[in-house]
């Protein structure tokens, strides 16, 4: 067993490897669809889907969002303004190989069938039960409310990458009956059904070693950064280790 340190930015990247050759997506990059709905962790996972197909060219992770969390201290940096999406926020849609440039999950959700996949990512990670949830700022539930019949009406599948960092004490059901309760402030939580997807999860995929949270936390960078203990037999331990390697010097998110 060896352990190491995986900062936000490279698990982000970890992640968007690992999506890159999951046998279900690899399995609909041939045939079906696959939407990759716009988020920073997403950003990763396009990036790394699209050089895999050959068409990474004029994709820029930089203005893939609709919204992010950001610390005060970036506001206070540049006056009160907070980084925009592109006028035209597009997510990635990719149907038989081919990316289907600007088209967004509102363009394609009503035509989505069992077997097409779904990529989202979540603010919210019930680790012990592998459960995520969604922060909901649009008053019809924006990207969710287009996904889920889909997911729960037509059996198409979910896939939620999500860092660690976004780890929470508790139940995420629970959590959201308190926090979307009339009268409180703030956007509401969405717990959504899909197969969670962590750094934890990437090492599986792309090494057959097993991967533990056992430690968090850091500063000059690692902060929200985790401590992974990672095991196996010793091919798979060292080729952990030469993977982590890759994604290690990552820099952090920037616009």
């Amino acid at each position: 067993m060896k352990q190491f340190l995986v900062t936000p930015s490279a698990g982000k990247r970890l992640i968007g490897k690992a999506l890159a050759k999951h046998p279900e997506i690899l399995k609909v990059l041939q045939s079906g669809t696959i939407v990759i709905i716009a988020g920073t962790t997403n950003g990763y996972v396009a990036e790394e889907i699209l050089a895999a197909i050959g068409q990474v060219d004029n994709f820029s992770r930089k203005s893939f969002f609709r919204g992010v969390t950001l610390p005060p201290s970036y506001l206070a940096t540049t006056a009160g303004q907070a980084p925009q999406a592109s006028a035209l926020p597009c997510d990635v849609v990719i149907t038989n190989g081919v990316w289907q440039k600007g088209k967004t999950i509102f363009d394609v959700a009503n035509n989505l069938q069992e077997g097409d996949i779904i990529l989202k990512g979540a603010n919210a990670l019930d680790l012990s039960k592998k459960r995520a949830a969604i922060y909901i700022a649009h008053p019809q539930a924006g990207t969710s409310g287009a996904i889920l019949p889909a997911v729960a009406g037509r059996r198409v599948r979910l896939i939620i990458p999500v860092g660690l960092e976004k780890r929470v004490c508790g139940d995420v059901d629970d959590l959201a009956a308190k926090i979307n309760a009339p009268g409180v402030q703030g956007p509401r939580l969405l717990p959504v059904p899909g197969e969670v997807f962590t750094e934890l999860d990437a090492i599986v995929t792309l090494t057959g070693a097993h991967a533990q949270l056992v430690a968090a936390g850091g500063v000059c960078g690692a902060e929200g950064g985790v401590w992974l203990a990672v095991s196996g037999k010793s091919s798979q331990v060292y080729t952990a280790e030469e993977l982590l390697k890759t994604v290690s010097a990552e820099p952090a998110f920037a616009f």
